[in-house]
């Protein structure tokens, strides 16, 4: 009876919408990802704010393009340079502990004259839970009724699975970004096929024809002309 009526209390809880403590800090900072073209010849820049002590994993990688590769860079909100690569296709990289500010990433492809360039990337934040959350788990459920539910294990078991669904998530959305890719070289690369197997076929005609026409000119009957 007790183990039931403490399920119930345990999703009446999590139905309950969240409260609002005062003084408490802003919240939590979403995870975000974004997919954009990058024209030749040109840099394009962006900001993301940061809360302090906490982990900011980026991922990027170019998707479409000729060569698959762009300049990155990572800025902290101080100016200091964190990351600097060259001519990538993709990478990842983790700033831990952050600073409190907009962090700023760069991709360039001024190095192409000709070539634009499709890019994802994915900014991941990771940070402790928050205390008021932890306190209202344990306020739904009243002390007697945790002698047969450990609200503790619970907690950690439902906090894993979370953490689990959310990285799941995240290579899901990765590996979407590398099946764009796979797929727009793919593509690419059927174009130029069937272009070279159309010149090839044109210049194979073009050969026969003329093979044709030298043979003709070899065995044709060359008759006298009557006088």
């Amino acid at each position: 009876m007790m183990a039931a009526d403490a399920a119930l209390a345990l999703a009446l809880w999590l139905l309950m919408p969240p409260v609002v403590v005062a003084g408490a800090g802003p919240p939590p900072i979403q995870d975000g990802e974004f997919t954009f073209l990058l024209p030749a010849g040109r840099k394009q820049c962006f900001y993301q704010s940061a809360p302090a002590n906490a982990s900011l994993e980026t991922e990027y990688q170019v998707i479409g393009g000729a060569g698959l590769d762009v300049d990155f860079t990572l800025e902290s909100p101080q100016g200091v340079l964190l990351v600097s690569e060259s001519r990538k296709a993709d990478g990842v990289h983790t700033v831990e502990p952050t600073e409190a500010g907009d962090y700023k990433l760069c991709f360039d492809n001024s190095f192409s004259t000709i070539s634009e360039k499709l890019v994802f990337f994915e900014l991941i934040f990771d940070s402790l839970q928050d205390d008021e959350e932890v306190e209202g788990w344990a306020e739904a459920v009243e002390p007697e009724e945790m002698l047969d539910v450990k609200m503790e294990d619970i907690k950690e078991s439902i906090e894993t699975m979370r953490t689990r669904l959310e990285r799941s998530i995240q290579m899901l959305t990765l590996l979407r970004a590398f099946e764009a890719r796979d797929r727009n070289l793919q593509e690419g690369n059927l174009e130029r096929v069937n272009f070279w197997s159309a010149v090839s076929v044109a210049v194979l005609l073009l050969v026969a024809v003329l093979q044709v026409c030298t043979l003709k000119r070899f065995f044709q009957d060359k008759r006298p002309v009557p006088t």
